[in-house]
């Protein structure tokens, strides 16, 4: 999972197409440091977080959300940690799809970290969700040009398994009635004494909390990816 989260007043920019660097520039311009802050040692190793964005773009993703942390100093404003979200050009606008999410900062505030999967825009302070098939978390020391090239590798090709488990979790639906069972036996897993009622119903668990959640599609609701997954398992 990530690392890190964003406060809700923290700069942020998202848009339905990718962005470029004089657009990302003008929000988050802690992405293009080219050094790292002055209050680092000769031990800390800078890892240019424009550099890698350069290298992903080749692949073929785009970034189409960014973001950066509110600071009190502005003497760190341009080094603060921050945040990318990209996609290929064409998945910009799906509600979910394969994605790179890359966290970094040049102030010591935050480790590089990389992760690949299908994630989706949960509210609008950066917080996503989604299963995760890559994490690549590096810190800031040693050598780490090696660390990083390797670790994009491993994300980029963490996609195609990603691809299929989600197809796979796409091919199980679940009818209202095996929904129950499942919740049922969940419950009695999770509240096993007779003498305590369990605090919440089936129901209650499988009512979707967000608003883009309320329709009987499984594929679009995380706690029925999970069952979705179970199920496919049990049934393969």
């Amino acid at each position: 999972m990530l690392a890190s989260r964003f406060g809700s007043l923290s700069p942020v920019l998202r848009s339905d197409r990718p962005l470029s660097d004089d657009q990302i520039r003008a929000v988050v311009p802690s992405i293009y440091a080219d050094a790292p802050h002055g209050s680092r040692s000769e031990r800390y190793s800078y890892i240019p977080t424009a550099a890698v964005l350069t290298e992903l773009r080749k692949e073929g993703f785009q970034p189409f959300m960014v973001t950066q942390t509110r600071v009190r100093n502005e003497d760190r404003r341009e080094h603060t940690k921050h945040m990318i979200r990209l996609r290929h050009a064409n998945q910009v606008n799906d509600s979910i799809a394969n994605e790179i999410i890359l966290l970094n900062s040049h102030d010591g505030t935050s480790s590089y970290q990389m992760l690949a999967g299908a994630f989706r825009f949960v509210c609008a302070n950066g917080l996503v969700c989604g299963d995760t098939v890559a994490d690549v978390r590096i810190p800031h020391k040693g050598d780490v040009t090696g660390q990083v090239i390797e670790g994009a590798y491993e994300v980029l090709d963490s996609f195609e398994r990603a691809q299929e488990s989600r197809e796979a979790m796409q091919a199980v639906t679940l009818d209202e009635g095996e929904a129950h069972i499942l919740a049922r036996a969940a419950l009695a897993l999770k509240y096993h004494d007779p003498d305590k009622p369990a605090p919440i119903t089936e129901s209650q668990i499988l009512l979707p909390r967000r608003y883009d959640d309320r329709r009987p599609d499984i594929r679009l609701n995380r706690s029925l990816w999970l069952l979705a997954e179970g199920m496919r398992q049990l049934k393969a």
